[in-house]
């Protein structure tokens, strides 16, 4: 096998590759958001929600439970191999079924009808998902590759949609673009296969030993895109186009940052699967105490920041039009860390050591949580209401999981793990308003939030480093300290 690169090497590869896809997004929203209008980025935003319900159904859950299988076998090429024919095939047919609905609804559903080529268009992203088989990829912990690819294809979106998204009629050329920004690179994902695994069929296939497993993550799958997914497609049919995108500007927010701060949980799925399965107890334990303590502190101050100047990042990012989604925003943001702690809870502890079955309960409350509170509340509060109901059901999500490893939480955990960093956001919050309130006056949106951000960031990370926080001193302060004089250093 090649050489295994360290957890943190895989965080820094997968942070880099979520950061581009909450920098370009930055870069193209702000002009998309002023040439499509609420209304084309509400169709494109509705459109993605339907066509991911496809994907998901098509997907089976594989994406997560191919990290498990495969990362269990890397060590043994014919073992691997034949578990990605296996599931391959098991993924190829259900595209095919999947297909085949979608086309039946493209044809009776109204709101389908209207906007066919855009769904069209859309959905090419079902059958990119399948042969992308990026959970090899991940099993194979080849996150370099992963992230130079995807880097790659988004520079090229990037430069496309300024130069072929001119007017508010180009919302079909917006949503072919967003699908190769986010997965154009599973093309040469199934091209490079040969490199990893046999290409020849090798017999003797155990489909059965598979359909089980996919069977509960396909469910779970299902339950958590209703309350990632369905508050969109429930406001695009309740609400309309422009409540949809006043949501969608929120919600832009809110899964940029998440994705910044499930970056670890990512690359830490193929590690523990390999751990439990060798039976590396002390190093699954000692690896999950570190990445809850870096979810909360890097979401727990990323969140407080964003509800007290919503309003100036939805003016800076999506213009004065979307105004009214400061306040939706507001509402949703603490999913960031609901998310961030149900990320380590559900999917990298009690999916490696196979209760996925508990994530699916929690799963399964949450979005009946989410379904009931999106139909009472979006008629009445609109984006605000969808916001409620999403955030209900993170928070329903998080206080199952918790109950499920109330023990293991007990056991890799001391008390009170929780004050450092909440003793430092609160005055960084204070400083920052300060700031706000008696320098910045009334100037520009990107102004306040360059001059509020280094002060809120700059003082949580001044008041980390006093209390000796243990990820800061352990992770943070050494890359620090190869930026500062070394004094140390002058004395060997």
């Amino acid at each position: 096998m090649a050489k295994e690169h360290s957890v943190t090497f895989n965080f820094i590869m997968n942070f880099i590759l979520t950061a581009s896809s909450v920098i370009f997004p930055l870069i193209t929203f702000p002009y998309i958001s002023r040439v499509l209008l609420p209304m084309g980025t509400g169709k494109v935003a509705a459109a993605g929600g339907v066509v991911n319900y496809f994907s998901m159904v098509a997907m089976l859950g594989i994406p997560t439970y191919g990290i498990r299988a495969c990362a269990q076998v890397r060590d043994d090429k014919e073992k691997l191999s034949r578990t990605v024919h296996e599931i391959l095939i098991i993924n190829t047919i259900m595209m095919v079924v999947v297909y085949i609905v979608f086309g039946v609804t493209l044809q009776v559903v109204p709101k389908f009808i209207e906007d066919r080529t855009l769904f069209l268009v859309m959905s090419t992203a079902i059958f990119l998902n399948v042969i992308g088989v990026s959970w090899l990829y991940s099993a194979l912990e080849k996150y370099a590759y992963i992230t130079t690819a995807s880097l790659a294809f988004k520079v090229l979106a990037v430069v496309l949609m300024f130069v072929l998204v001119r007017s508010k009629e180009d919302f079909v050329i917006y949503g072919a673009l967003t699908v190769l920004s986010n997965i154009g690179s599973y093309v040469f994902n199934f091209l490079r296969l040969r490199r990893y695994i046999y290409i020849r069929p090798l017999g003797n296939y155990d489909f059965k030993r598979h359909l089980k497993p996919i069977a509960v993550f396909c469910a779970m799958t299902v339950a958590n895109s209703i309350y990632t997914n369905l508050d969109t497609v429930m406001m695009g049919l309740m609400s309309g186009d422009t409540q949809t995108g006043y949501y969608s500007a929120s919600v832009y927010i809110k899964t940029a940052l998440v994705g910044l701060v499930i970056s670890l949980g990512t690359v830490l799925l193929p590690r523990l699967s390999y751990y439990i399965e060798k039976g590396m107890k002390e190093e699954f334990c000692r690896i999950t105490s570190h990445a809850l303590r870096f979810v909360v502190m890097m979401a727990l101050p990323m969140t407080v920041y964003f509800i007290l100047f919503a309003r100036e990042v939805i003016g800076l990012i999506s213009g004065p039009e979307y105004a009214p989604a400061a306040m939706p925003m507001r509402v949703i943001m603490p999913t960031v860390l609901l998310i961030g702690l149900s990320n380590i809870l559900g999917m990298q502890v009690l999916v490696p050591t196979d209760r996925e079955k508990k994530v699916l309960t929690a799963v399964v409350t949450g979005a009946a949580v989410d379904f009931v509170l999106n139909l009472l509340l979006i008629p009445y509060l609109g984006a605000s209401g969808a916001a409620i109901g999403t955030l209900a059901a993170e928070l329903a999500v998080v206080l199952l999981e918790v109950a499920f490893l109330k023990g293991f939480l007990k056991e890799i955990h001391q008390k009170h793990w929780v004050w450092p960093y909440i003793l430092a956001v609160v005055p960084a919050s204070a400083a920052a308003i300060v700031v706000h309130i008696l320098v910045l006056g009334n100037v520009g949106y990107f102004l306040v939030l360059v001059v509020t951000a280094a002060v809120f960031f700059g003082v949580y990370g001044v008041i980390l480093l006093l209390q000796r926080e243990t990820i800061t001193m352990e992770f943070v302060l050494p890359y620090l300290q190869k930026f500062l004089p070394m004094r140390g250093r002058d004395r060997n």
